[in-house]
């Protein structure tokens, strides 16, 4: 039996474990994860991946992320209207694994109003979303993946509630690289994916313009600081001539929001930020932006692996930020 806990696998060993019956997270090709037989795993579609060699795309094998801890739990599938119990849905002692399928509805609505949902911020939920090859977007939707009874969505998010036993507590943590360079201040008169003109150094500007004409790196992220930490809003894509800049998260109204200090080397800068600290994570994901703008592919950033993701959920929806979730002993 595949004893295996955390990286990347072929379709014969994930098809070999499942049926172990222990709580797994799976990413990786539609193709693939349409063969893995029904178990107690969720998954998502993305084919960019941090192995234990480094970055790498791969449509012929599947991260693995193995929960053993898990006493018990449950999946469930979500829609926009049931989206908000997420949280309250989750075990007293536990962990929430949420993955949504991107461009969808129910990706929208949980960027914009998750950290509104009931009990959202009192119990551990970690998640990312599901994605596609940059080739194929626009022509091939992201999918999720209830393995419990074989439904696959491109329109629904699929959660993995777990239980744990009484002495051990699930810990969430995340790293973002990027701070606010204080050049400029932003506030959007509305949240949404995209903005026209904003307040920009207290004037009312068109945003795309601005960007277009002070040549912003757009490969930095918008950041603000939301009660105490930085969040990142990366960049879609900005067109001048039409006056309209587009996002990955939602910016919020009334937030100050400010230009990203570049990051010289990410590798350099992830393994300074990370020299201290002695992590075992069950699950971590990063960011696709990351991974193409640091060109990740063949470079380790530290010890952790996961899939390279369309945004990263750390029980809100993050943009160019590594999340990952620890099994730990509960302190006393």
């Amino acid at each position: 039996m595949m004893t295996a806990k955390k990286g990347m696998y072929s379709l014969a060993a994930v098809s070999e474990l499942v049926t172990s019956g222990r709580a797994i997270l799976l990413a990786g090709d539609e193709a693939l994860l349409d063969q893995v037989p029904r178990g107690n795993w969720i998954g998502g579609t993305i084919p960019y991946f941090m192995g234990d060699q480094g970055g790498l795309q791969s449509k012929e094998q599947l991260h693995v992320s193995v929960i053993d801890e898990a006493s018990g739990g449950h999946v469930g599938m979500y829609d926009v209207s049931t989206i908000d119990r997420i949280a309250t849905d989750g075990p007293a002692n536990g962990l929430t694994v949420c993955i949504l399928p991107a461009g969808s509805a129910v990706h929208e609505h949980y960027a914009k109003h998750g950290p509104d949902f009931d009990d959202m911020f009192m119990k551990p939920l970690v998640g990312w979303v599901a994605g596609v090859s940059l080739d194929d977007i626009g022509r091939v939707k992201p999918k999720v993946y209830n393995g419990a009874t074989g439904q696959k969505s491109d329109c629904l998010a699929v959660a993995m509630h777990v239980e744990l036993p009484a002495n051990k507590q699930a810990n969430v943590e995340l790293l973002n690289l990027f701070e606010a360079l204080d050049a400029h201040t932003l506030i959007f008169d509305a949240d949404g994916f995209s903005a026209g003109d904003c307040m920009i150094d207290g004037k009312r500007t068109n945003l795309a313009r601005f960007i277009s004409e002070h040549a912003i790196d757009t490969r930095m992220p918008l950041v603000a600081d939301y009660n105490g930490f930085y969040v990142n809003v990366s960049i879609q894509s900005v067109d001048a001539a039409s006056g309209e800049t587009s996002f990955f998260a939602p910016v919020f109204a009334g937030v100050e929001y400010f230009f990203a200090k570049p990051v010289a080397d990410y590798v350099e800068s992830f393994d300074a930020a990370m020299a201290d600290r002695k992590i075992a994570a069950a699950f971590s994901c990063n960011c696709i932006l990351n991974y193409l703008y640091a060109n990740l592919e063949g470079k380790k950033t530290g010890t952790l692996t996961g899939p390279m993701t369309f945004g990263e959920i750390a029980w809100q929806l993050l943009n160019q930020t590594l999340v990952w979730v620890s099994i730990v002993e509960r302190p006393g």
